[in-house]
């Protein structure tokens, strides 16, 4: 895993986005090394061109999946995703061609650079000799934290090869498998060097009353091994931070969770340019989404809610009515759930492809929200989740988002066990939110959407 801008990427997937983008720009290049022969072509038109083209491949190969770091596809499906990306990319680049005729050399190493993707698509994905990106993992611990590590590590990275568990002195009981326990006759120095381990991870039960070999520790991490801690490795491996293996202490003296006005302005800045650009291109969606609301079911097409926002301030959300008028005719808040009756015809479509959530542009516009952040929650469901679940409140010192972390790494939640797993996504949003991840947030969320994903 490697940290850009406080957020974690595993090396394939970065590898392959610099691949697909260096394409790109080796294609911006080679139209203007020949632009001699199109003098009417300026430097910045092609470099509009190209901008364009290269957003519009990363969004396609997101969405298809192809920057995913686990993925059970065969090679077929792959083959069919592939040409359907050369099929979308070739689309995207005959959208250039009409709004700004490119020149014919620029088109023709567009072409080169789609036909070039369609094989490391394939040979990325498949072919790619498996000890070029293996990693060995050693666990520290052989308690129930071990478990649960070696357990996240072999169902989140196929990649990663777990030589096996060390025990610490203190640990009599062992909760993992007995065949992965290392024995002890060696240092754990020794053991590392023997199995060419690239990474320790310390899941202990009990870290004091010296469980832990901090002398042997340190050797290795001068060693070029890397050393962390449990709550470090289910940030880095699995984007969140576990409420089981974090303390306040781990919260405050570690690194993240800073704001500052800098961060905020240029947060803003985003949200109202953003907002503004995807009201006008979603306003002829909207206009038909209220009148079909209206036709179907007497009422508003919209409907107003009290939500808790920033530093626990209340604000008004504004979404299209998904649900009958008389949904909680009792008084009661209740939650969404999977198949609820209190959804309507419309209701059903405009929540499976997140039209009802379209009207909430305005309030980001209006500073209430932004475009990404944790999911704003009503007053109700605050007071019981602040005192069932640790650090909930942590979430609300930043501004609540149309769409966030949580929301694309875990389905539509409905209860508190669910608002204890989204919370460990959105605490690590707060604890590494800048620009770089919101824009990570809203190209995974254009492809929650068209997959239809979670709703």
């Amino acid at each position: 895993m490697i940290k850009i801008f406080g957020h974690y990427f595993n090396l394939r997937t970065l590898l392959q986005v610099t691949f697909d983008m260096t394409l790109v720009v080796g294609v911006m290049l080679y139209a203007l090394l020949f632009q001699s022969s199109v003098p009417h072509v300026r430097e910045t038109h092609i470099a509009l061109q190209v901008s364009v083209m290269a957003g519009g491949i990363l969004l396609i190969n997101t969405v298809l999946g192809f920057y995913m770091r686990v993925h059970n596809r065969t090679v077929g499906q792959t083959y069919a995703r592939a040409v359907l990306a050369t099929c979308l990319s070739a689309v995207v680049a005959a959208f250039i061609k009409i709004i700004s005729p490119p020149s014919d050399v620029l088109l023709l190493a567009l072409v080169y650079a789609m036909v070039a993707m369609l094989i490391t698509r394939i040979y990325l994905t498949h072919m790619t000799p498996p000890e070029y990106m293996r990693q060995r993992v050693l666990i520290y611990g052989t308690g129930k934290p071990a478990k649960i590590v070696g357990h996240s590590l072999q169902k989140a990275d196929p990649n990663v090869d777990l030589v096996g568990y060390y025990a610490s002195p203190n640990e009599a009981q062992h909760e993992v498998s007995i065949w992965g326990v290392l024995a002890v006759t060696k240092s754990l120095t020794e053991v590392v060097a023997e199995l060419n381990v690239d990474e320790i991870v310390v899941a202990l039960t009990e870290r004091r009353g010296g469980s832990m070999p901090l002398r042997e520790l340190l050797d290795c991490k001068l060693r070029g091994i890397r050393v962390v801690d449990i709550a470090t490795h289910f940030e880095k491996t699995l984007g969140q931070i576990r409420l089981d293996s974090v303390s306040a202490g781990w919260l405050i003296f570690g690194e993240g969770f800073v704001q500052g006005w800098m961060k905020s302005l240029v947060k803003r800045l985003f949200d109202i340019v953003c907002a503004s650009i995807l009201i006008v291109l979603s306003l002829p969606v909207m206009v038909i989404t209220g009148i079909l609301i209206v036709l179907e079911s007497p009422g508003s097409m919209l409907y107003t809610q009290e939500r808790v926002g920033l530093n626990g301030r209340s604000f008004n959300v504004v979404k299209f009515r998904s649900m009958r008028t008389d949904a909680e005719k009792d008084g009661t808040p209740r939650w969404a759930t999977v198949g609820d009756d209190r959804v309507t015809r419309v209701g059903r479509v405009i929540r499976k492809l997140r039209i009802d959530e379209l009207p909430q542009l305005f309030v980001v516009l209006g500073g209430s929200m932004s475009l990404v952040g944790p999911r704003p929650e009503r007053p109700y469901f605050v007071d019981q989740l602040t005192q069932d679940i640790p650090f909930f409140s942590v979430r609300q010192s930043v501004k609540p988002g149309v769409t966030g972390w949580a929301q694309v790494r875990y389905q539509y939640g409905a209860s508190v066990e669910d608002a204890a797993e989204k919370l460990q996504y959105d605490l690590y949003y707060v604890k590494n939110h800048s620009l770089f991840l919101d824009l990570v947030v809203l190209f995974e969320t254009v492809g929650v959407v068209l997959m239809g994903k979670g709703a």
